[in-house]
């Protein structure tokens, strides 16, 4: 499944991204905001959901060679990242469910 995919299956907001980032595989997933924890633990490929809005989640995600962030429950970036998601072409994505639902469809999208 792609990045692109995955935000028709599930109705995410595209807030940074192109074509490019979106055409990536979205291959497992990882809930979390202690980042320090998501950089050992999200696997490459993988759909990163947080609540976390700083600068530092692009940081992260290039690091951990994420597919992409999904922001939950509403939260919006804090303009510093949105600038960078969008400098570096990281799909930054919104969604105003819970992490929990959306990890439990992330998962039953990508392994079936």
């Amino acid at each position: 499944m792609t990045v692109q995919e995955l935000v028709n299956a599930i109705n995410l907001t595209i807030l940074s991204g192109d074509g490019e980032a979106l055409s990536r595989p979205a291959e497992g997933g990882y809930c979390g905001d202690l980042l320090s924890w998501v950089m050992g633990r999200a696997p490459r490929n993988g759909v990163w959901i947080t609540i976390m809005s700083n600068l530092n989640v692009a940081a992260v995600a290039e690091l951990a060679d994420i597919a992409c962030v999904i922001l939950a429950e509403g939260v919006a970036p804090d303009p510093p990242l949105l600038e960078r998601a969008k400098n570096d072409n990281i799909a930054l994505l919104q969604s105003k469910e819970p992490a929990f639902a959306l990890a439990g469809k992330i998962h039953a999208l990508i392994h079936g």
